[in-house]
C-alpha cells in the first residue's frame, strides 16, 4: 500500500510563517513570547523536527525548520499552533471570541546552500526591518539573540546548521538584503514556491507536488492576432 505524499520530507529545510488573525497581535507582553518558547520546547520533544532559525514578532512568526522524519514539520507546527491557541484563550479568557491565527501556517522548501543563508538572514533581521530594534541581535525573541549567548538559555531550542555559518554573521544579518534576493524570498513566502537554483527547484517541485506554485498567476494572455 502506497503511503500518501507528505508536505515535508525528512532532511529538507523549510521556511514557515503564520500571522495573527486579521494581523492582530499574538504576543502582547514578554511573558507571551516566553510561554510560546516553552511550547516550542515541548513540541521539539514530541515531534521529529529541529529549529535552525526563528523570530517571533508581535503579530506573526518565522521559522527555518528541518524535519528528521517525513511530515515532521507539519506535525510539529500543527501541534504548536493548536497548543498556543488553546493556552492563549485560556490565559486571556477569549475562548469563543475568534481565531488566534489567520489560518494554517505557510511554508516553502529551501535549498541548503547560499539560499539557506539568505532565508536565515531574512528571518533574523525581521525585527530590525520592522524598526523594532536598532540592531538585529537586540531582538530578544529569536535565534540570533540566542546564538550570541555564551550558553543558550533554557529552554534549548536551536540545532546546528547543516552548512557552515558565515564569519561575521551578525554583521551580515544587519546588512540589508539585495533587492532581488528580498523579492525572491517574498515571492516564495506568498506562493509557497521552493527557493533555490533552477535545477533544484524543478526536482523538489516534482517530489513534493509544487509545480503549480511556479506557474504565473492569473489567466493566460490571449495570443495576439496576426495583422
Amino acid at each position: 500500500m502506497n503511503r500518501p505524499k507528505r508536505a515535508d520530507e525528512a532532511g529538507g529545510i523549510y521556511h514557515a510563517l503564520n500571522r495573527g488573525n486579521a494581523r492582530c497581535e499574538i504576543f502582547r507582553k514578554a511573558e507571551d513570547y516566553a510561554a510560546f518558547e516553552r511550547i516550542l520546547a515541548e513540541g521539539l520533544q514530541r515531534y521529529p523536527c529541529v529549529i535552525l532559525s526563528y523570530q517571533l514578532m508581535p503579530n506573526h512568526w518565522h521559522f527555518v525548520l528541518q524535519p528528521t522524519d517525513d511530515g515532521g514539520m507539519s506535525d510539529f507546527l500543527g501541534w504548536v499552533s493548536l497548543t498556543h491557541t488553546m493556552r492563549y484563550h485560556a490565559h486571556y479568557g477569549t475562548a469563543g471570541q475568534g481565531h488566534v491565527y489567520q489560518g494554517r501556517f505557510k511554508s516553502f522548501p529551501v535549498q541548503d546552500d547560499e539560499h539557506f543563508v539568505v532565508v536565515c538572514r531574512y528571518v533574523e533581521r525581521n525585527a530590525l526591518r520592522a524598526g523594532l530594534v536598532d540592531r538585529a541581535e537586540d531582538w530578544r525573541w529569536g535565534s540570533l539573540w540566542r546564538w550570541l549567548q555564551k550558553d543558550e538559555p533554557k529552554p534549548v531550542l536551536l540545532s546546528p546548521w547543516p552548512i557552515r555559518r558565515l564569519s561575521n554573521w551578525v554583521e551580515h544579518v544587519n546588512e540589508p538584503l539585495r533587492e532581488d534576493a528580498l523579492a525572491a524570498v517574498r515571492r516564495s513566502v506568498v506562493r509557497g514556491s521552493p527557493y533555490g537554483d533552477a535545477d533544484w527547484t524543478e526536482a523538489i517541485s516534482g517530489r513534493l507536488g509544487l509545480h503549480s506554485t511556479l506557474r504565473p498567476r492569473g489567466r493566460p494572455r490571449k495570443p495576439e492576432k496576426e495583422s
